[in-house]
């Protein structure tokens, strides 16, 4: 089993100067509610943030984000091995290990941990087929009330994975139909050849819609996100 406790309020905290370990604790307990302005919908990546020492362009620096009618885009502030840390300038902090989003934070109800019983499936996608696989995982979520009675630790989801050709070319979608705790379908788009997914919807808590991940090239801007039948 894999342990991941990913909500990493310090980066909450860090423009705020001196941070205890209470305040730490008093973000990890009652996060953030979504402010106006919160997702930044205009700019673009500097090509700056794009440079690596070696001249190369990194793949995947930044994130685009679609919640509801809000769009941002999430910059890469950590990275260890298959896990990455991603910030916007609002506030909004979205961990991922590989393609899924494990944890949140700033949001209106977040994830604050992931826990997979056994291997995710999404770490083979080349092996999905159309016949089902399942896939078991337990998520803490939290609200942005100080009310404990919200807080919901340790939800089990029991999920139905599987892949077929996207209708559009070059395409593999990977579906992921959950139930349990709570009834949702992640949707998954990778590239047919090296199964690099590029584009996604994940369930982030049920009082918010489907956050859509879109793996940005240089100088994108959240006006540039494609549009994929379901």
């Amino acid at each position: 089993m894999r342990g991941i406790l990913l909500l990493l309020p310090v980066l909450l905290l860090g423009a705020c100067g001196n941070t205890t370990a209470t305040d730490v604790v008093r973000v990890m307990v009652w996060p953030i509610p979504i402010p106006d302005g919160l997702f930044e919908t205009s700019e673009a990546i500097p090509q700056a943030d794009w440079d690596t020492p070696g001249g190369a362009v990194r793949a995947e620096t930044a994130l685009g984000l679609s919640l509801g009618s809000r769009r941002g885009i999430a910059t890469l502030v950590q990275e260890e091995g298959e896990r990455r840390m991603w910030r916007t300038a609002g506030g909004v902090v979205v961990a991922t290990e590989g393609p899924r989003i494990v944890a949140t934070a700033g949001l209106r109800e977040v994830v604050a941990a992931t826990r997979f019983d056994g291997i995710d499936p999404l770490t083979r996608i080349g092996d999905l087929t159309d016949t089902p696989v399942s896939g078991a995982r337990v998520v803490d979520v939290m609200r942005s009330e100080t009310d404990p009675a919200r807080m919901r630790f340790g939800l089990r989801l029991n999920c139905r994975v599987s892949a077929g050709p996207a209708e559009v070319e070059d395409t593999v979608l990977v579906r992921e139909t959950c139930r349990g705790a709570a009834s949702f379908t992640n949707r998954f788009w990778a590239d047919a050849r090296s199964y690099a997914v590029f584009r996604s919807e994940q369930w982030v808590g049920d009082g918010l819609p489907p956050l859509v991940i879109d793996v940005l090239g240089p100088g994108s801007a959240p006006t540039d996100f494609i549009t994929l039948p379901r």
